[in-house]
């Protein structure tokens, strides 16, 4: 199992940015996949960012351009840098990590707020 602990959420005006990190540690030679998810309230969790073990990553069409979701190998921490924020971007955010088999991990979850 992969222990997930997410930073650096907050409260920003619209137009701001934030970085968000997720460190890992456990068996992190089983992830296959991380990725950043955002629930906002009262809709389904969704994926907004997330980058394979081979170093591609895909992003939800409502983020791209605004949002960048790198890694640190060395420090085994992920990171979503989130740019132009908007107030539609307010949810709380989560670090996911998926295992080969599927598995998957999540962090306790960090909270966005944009206002307008």
């Amino acid at each position: 199992q992969v222990q997930l602990v997410e930073s650096g959420g907050g409260l920003v005006q619209a137009g701001g940015s934030l970085r968000l990190s997720c460190a890992a540690s456990g068996n992190i030679f089983m992830m296959n996949s991380m990725g950043w998810y955002r629930q906002a309230l009262g809709k389904q969790r969704e994926l907004v960012a997330a980058i394979a073990s081979g170093g591609i990553t895909n992003y939800a069409d409502s983020v791209k351009g605004r949002f960048t979701m790198s890694r640190d190998n060395a420090k085994r921490t992920v990171y979503l840098q989130m740019n132009s924020l908007k107030p539609e971007d307010t949810a709380v955010y989560y670090c996911n990590a998926r295992a080969w088999n599927g598995f998957d991990s999540w962090g306790q979850g960090t909270q966005v707020s944009v206002s307008s």
